[in-house]
């Protein structure tokens, strides 16, 4: 028996949604910036900044940042190469980089996917993440959105947090949620953000599994309308990176960038 019409263009539509191609989903983001890393040497200045020092972050972290220093921050065979080594500078036993786009390239809703691959080892702390460009910034209050961060005592975990006045780890009251990424330090992964005034979602190869919701009541749970910047850094131990302590043989250790880009809707 012929079943009705409005079911077979009811059964062609979910179809077309579930089997959609990559491509016929991307077609509605539109790509606003980007960095392929093809050109070796230093990372392009016109793209990136650098956090410089060596205080400790807000995180007790161990390690120096460096400014286009090769050793720390280099493209290399198509890649931007952040390491960390374990030498001595500026009263640090490590030095590592910080690379960001403050007041280079920001943006208050879109796409952002990084393709990378994550150092393993005890003391490690890679992180893709994102921070308010405002002057002078008042961290959680202006807002922080954890796009990737994983610990080395924690191989194959990767977690996304969205950090706001109302909703920040000092309190207690932190939004976040984890993945398990088993080959996260042998394969590259896409490592996303979506995000406009009423939510966001994070996620890794198109697999969504963080959510944040603008709850409608003010800065104080949600600044995360500001224009935002972006930092990919490589950090060492730290209040959470050195929670089981930090291996001293395995350096140095590399994170890994394919390329970096940016979306905005058509």
């Amino acid at each position: 028996m012929k079943k009705p019409i409005a079911v077979n263009l009811l059964h062609a539509l979910v179809c077309i949604v579930l089997f959609a191609s990559p491509t016929a989903i991307q077609a509605q983001w539109k790509l606003v910036w980007s960095d392929e890393f093809n050109k070796e040497g230093l990372p392009d200045p016109s793209k990136w900044g650098y956090d410089v020092g060596g205080h400790g972050w807000g995180n007790n972290e161990l390690q120096f940042y460096t400014q286009s220093r090769k050793e720390n921050a280099r493209i290399e065979n198509g890649k931007l190469i952040i390491e960390a080594h374990r030498e001595p500078m500026e009263g640090k036993e490590y030095t590592s980089a910080r690379l960001v786009t403050r007041d280079i390239a920001t943006w208050s809703s879109g796409k952002i996917e990084v393709s990378a691959k994550l150092p393993s080892g005890l003391g490690t702390w890679p992180a893709i993440w994102m921070l308010a460009n405002t002057h002078p910034l008042k961290w959680p209050d202006d807002g922080e959105i954890d796009i990737m961060e994983h610990v080395g005592y924690d191989q194959g975990t990767v977690h996304a947090s969205v950090h706001t006045k109302k909703y920040n780890h000092i309190i207690g009251t932190q939004k976040t949620d984890k993945i398990s990424v088993i080959d996260c330090s042998e394969t590259f992964h896409r490592y996303q953000v979506e995000w406009n005034n009423d939510s966001i979602s994070i996620g890794i190869d198109d697999n969504y599994y963080y959510s944040f919701k603008n709850e409608k009541t003010g800065y104080d749970a949600w600044p995360l309308s500001n224009k935002f910047y972006l930092l990919l850094n490589l950090a060492v131990g730290g209040n959470w990176g050195g929670q089981k302590g930090v291996a001293k043989d395995v350096w140095p250790r590399r994170m890994e960038v394919d390329y970096v880009r940016v979306y905005q809707k058509k």
